[in-house]
């Protein structure tokens, strides 16, 4: 006895790659899409860069490195800035001289 034929399936329709932005949002001046990432390979430098604002930050890049990596690179460094811009504007007490405040004396009033 023969074997019955299995249908034969058809291929599944090829995934469709979603590509990822190329324009985000300005953390200082908070223009959509106002911001761009161009990636030299050669040169292994990425450069993002605000048009509104001329914001700029630079960062070194592998074969791996997509834009959306540099502006997660950005918004990291900015953060640790504020963060350590924040801790070194510690409120000190101002200086004072070693001299007391002399009290005024009071006013006298020659109307007697």
């Amino acid at each position: 006895m023969g074997k019955r034929k299995k249908s034969s399936r058809k291929p599944a329709p090829a995934r469709v790659k979603v590509p990822l932005d190329t324009a985000f949002t300005c953390l200082f001046c908070h223009h959509d899409k106002s911001v761009t990432v161009r990636i030299d390979r050669k040169e292994g430098v990425a450069q993002l860069i605000c048009r509104v604002c001329d914001q700029r930050y630079q960062s070194k890049v592998n074969h791996l490195t997509e834009p959306i990596d540099i502006y997660s690179e950005w918004i990291d460094a900015a953060d640790e800035a504020q963060r350590v811009g924040e801790s070194s504007t510690v409120r000190r007490p101002t200086a004072s001289s070693s001299r007391p405040v002399p009290a005024r004396a009071p006013s006298v009033d020659d109307s007697d």
